[in-house]
């Protein structure tokens, strides 16, 4: 039962949103909060910059058929579903609001921590998924808003402007690099801080999440939605989680790729980053409210870890089989043999 269990992060986020609930953060606190935020995001993307080793940049670019794939799917394929579902799906029972928060979460990068972990556990390819999430997330600083302005535009959903993008570049981007030009002499000892720097990763996330949703609650976000809303963005992101699933799966298979390719491409095409969503939701829509945006992405960020849980462990499962009835059958031909 513990893999069905939100984990302790997905934890400390409800506990973010009831406390921003209650306890909004609002007035010349909010402004002072905002920096501090923002300070907490470049820190983030710097640490995520100093890990990233350029090895495995390196290694990444030598199975390109993989990583396009999972870049299709995870810019392309994802987008396409949400806007045929804002065809299908009607205004009356799918939240306008609510749907942008759906067409910005399609156009989000890939994980990183959990897609590699999952790869692991299914017994995939783990440095194509170290490569392939990575590349995801560094591809999606340009691609994200790039999307978000091409998709709200056509869907009528608002604007976008080049500013944005440079937002982005200096929030963002610039930290990131300063991160990889640092990384020879620090990204050693960053990666063995792991745990000690886990709260500057989780912490710069909380406080986005806290800061947005004080921000809606003033503006009456629990005014506007209903539990049926809620209810609807839950079973639209199972349905679209389990569509993109069927893709990657069935899809690197008729693409003729190996097994631990198509765990691969399976976990790092499905998934969608809270780490790097909530940042970028916080200066893509800086000025609006976001809460309705990234509340659909924080539904998806539990759902796709406790399916992509028991998809793994169904992985692993089948591989241990395989190699249980592999070595029965060398025993039985050495016996015959004998």
């Amino acid at each position: 039962m513990r893999r069905f269990l939100p984990d302790t992060f997905t934890m400390l986020l409800v506990l973010t949103v009831i406390t921003a609930s209650f306890f909004p953060v609002q007035g010349s606190s909010a402004h002072y909060f905002s920096i501090a935020t923002n300070f907490a995001i470049g820190l983030l993307f710097f640490l995520h910059g100093a890990r990233l080793s350029r090895d495995v940049v390196i290694a990444g670019l030598l199975h390109w058929r993989l990583h396009l794939v999972i870049l299709l799917t995870t810019f392309g394929i994802f987008p396409l579903l949400v806007l045929a579902m804002g065809h299908i799906v009607p205004d009356s029972i799918l939240p306008v609001s609510l749907y942008t928060g759906m067409l910005f979460l399609s156009v989000l990068p890939s994980t990183v921590q959990s897609s590699i972990a999952f790869t692991s556990i299914a017994g995939g390819n783990v440095p194509a998924a170290i490569c392939a999430a990575s590349a995801s997330n560094i591809f999606g600083m340009f691609l994200t808003p790039l999307l978000v302005g091409v998709l709200f535009s056509v869907g009528g959903h608002g604007g976008f402007s080049w500013d944005v993008l440079e937002q982005i570049m200096l929030q963002l981007l610039a930290p990131f690099i300063a991160g990889q030009l640092l990384q020879p002499w620090i990204g050693n000892w960053i990666r063995s801080k792991k745990k000690i720097l886990m709260p500057v990763d989780r912490g710069s996330i909380l406080m986005v999440v806290y800061s947005a949703f004080s921000e809606a609650v003033v503006e009456g976000l629990w005014h506007t939605f209903s539990l049926v809303d809620i209810a609807t963005v839950i079973v639209a992101n199972m349905v679209l989680l389990a569509l993109v699933l069927c893709i990657t799966m069935f899809g690197s298979r008729a693409l003729g790729f190996s097994r631990a390719d198509e765990i691969t491409i399976t976990f790092c095409g499905s998934k969608k980053s809270l780490a790097s969503g909530v940042p970028m939701a916080n200066v893509i829509f800086a000025g609006q409210g976001i809460g309705a945006i990234v509340l659909p992405l924080m539904l998806f960020h539990q759902i796709q870890l406790m399916t992509c849980a028991v998809i793994a462990q169904k992985y692993a499962d089948a591989a241990k089989r395989r190699e249980a009835e592999k070595a029965k059958a060398e025993t039985n031909g050495a016996t015959n043999a004998a």
